[in-house]
């Protein structure tokens, strides 16, 4: 697949994955025709802003967070949704959300990066009761904020605990319902998940751990959660945030290889001039080939880039993706920074420091090597453990040399 041959690309999903690949091709000296297609009406946002700062800075407004396209030379069609993909006449079909107009696309180079929709309850929801993933998400949510309500949120992962976190930070009455025994047990481990638990006790959040949700009271407007158990959790307002899931019906169909996102190669090609990229693409991990999909901010930029690459390679040899992406979580006086893709059931070490503390260095490792590491109160370590991360490094020798003495003694 030579640069030569590329004519023009389309990009599906004006995401973060999306707007970067644009920029990736324009950066490589790519001088075609690039159309971006969006299914929101307004451009994408900054999205670890949406649980963060977002809800806690009232003058903050969502054009602050927009994204926008790096190079103007880019054509971007926002309030348009895919709906699926001709391989055999190499076309996208498209619809005009606010026409409804149906059209066709033609397609030469394809970049996939539709991203993920936030996973819903299997059963009736009421008014009152959110998702968060979208600015127009945020700015609901932020607005019932302001009446002082009672918050329930279901789901004591990344996006739940900081909404929590939040939304103590603005004085609210919150409680957390988690269906795990810990927050964040699956990713982090239930040692790590154990230290959570006493963060969010320490700041004022009620928890229900290992409690399934039932359904939501209320009729007009939500009253409260019913767990599995029979209790009622009362609530003015309600936040799930169950996870999310690859945005891939439209491709259903198509012949693509889709399970759980777009199957890629290891070097984010999908089929001849298909490339995929972000929360939607799935593919081998460099350490061992185990298929991922990862919905990280900082893997979707870096894969972004990764994909324009593929898409431009001389002869169709591109390299694989193999980059140690970080992804960083603010809770209430606590910065977690997850290193690498750690997997159930890989060792779990404290490295440094005292996790009951909350001021350490995870280690994550498999068959003795280093495959990621989470830094709890310890932002001034993280080159250090993202090199380890990045060369697999072997597990109980000498640990990592120090970034900086000054900030390594730092309290």
């Amino acid at each position: 697949m030579a640069r030569e041959h590329l004519r023009h690309v389309s990009v599906v999903g004006a995401s973060a994955a999306g707007l970067s690949a644009a920029h990736g091709l324009r950066r490589r000296g790519f001088e075609g025709p690039i159309t971006v297609f969006g299914d929101e009406p307004e451009a994408a946002c900054q999205r670890p802003a949406l649980s963060k700062r977002f809800l806690t800075a009232g003058d903050l407004q969502p054009d602050d967070i927009r994204m926008r396209a790096a190079t103007e030379d880019v054509r971007v069609e926002l309030g348009v949704r895919a709906t699926g993909l001709d391989l055999a006449k190499r076309c996208l079909l498209l619809t005009d959300k606010d026409s409804g107009r149906h059209y066709t696309h033609s397609v030469d180079g394809l970049v996939i990066a539709t991203g993920a929709a936030p996973r819903t309850l299997p059963m009736r929801t009421p008014p009152g009761v959110h998702v968060l993933r979208t600015v127009a998400d945020a700015v609901a949510f932020r607005a019932e904020l302001v009446h002082e309500p009672r918050v329930v949120i279901v789901g004591a992962g990344f996006v739940g605990s900081e909404v929590a976190s939040s939304c103590r930070s603005l004085g609210l009455d919150v409680t957390l319902v988690e269906a795990a025994a810990t927050p964040m047990e699956r990713v982090l481990g239930p040692e790590v998940g154990e230290a959570l638990v006493g963060l969010h006790r320490d700041h004022g959040t009620r928890l229900h751990l290992g409690a399934g949700v039932a359904g939501f009271t209320g009729d007009d407007r939500v009253t409260g959660v019913r767990l599995a158990g029979g209790e009622v959790v009362p609530a003015d307002v309600v936040m799930v945030g169950v996870g999310a899931r690859p945005a891939t019906d439209w491709l259903h169909g198509s012949g693509l290889p889709v399970e759980d996102g777009v199957l890629c190669g290891a070097d984010l090609a999908v089929a001849d001039r298909i490339v995929a990229a972000g929360d939607v693409a799935r593919w081998p991990h460099h350490s061992d080939g185990t298929l991922v999909r990862v919905e990280h901010w900082e893997n979707a930029l870096r894969q972004a880039d990764a994909a324009a690459a593929t898409l431009l390679a001389a002869g169709g040899q591109a390299a694989a993706f193999a980059e140690t992406t970080m992804f960083w979580s603010d809770q209430y006086d606590c910065k977690l920074q997850l290193i690498g893709h750690p997997r159930p059931g890989d060792l779990v070490t404290v490295a440094e420091g005292d996790l009951t503390q909350r001021r350490c260095a995870v280690v994550y490792s498999r068959s003795g090597r280093t495959t990621g590491a989470l830094l709890v109160g310890s932002p001034h370590r993280l080159r250090a453990y993202r090199e380890a991360v990045r060369s697999a490094a072997p597990v109980g020798g000498a640990r990592p040399a120090p970034d900086d003495p000054a900030l390594s003694n730092a309290s």
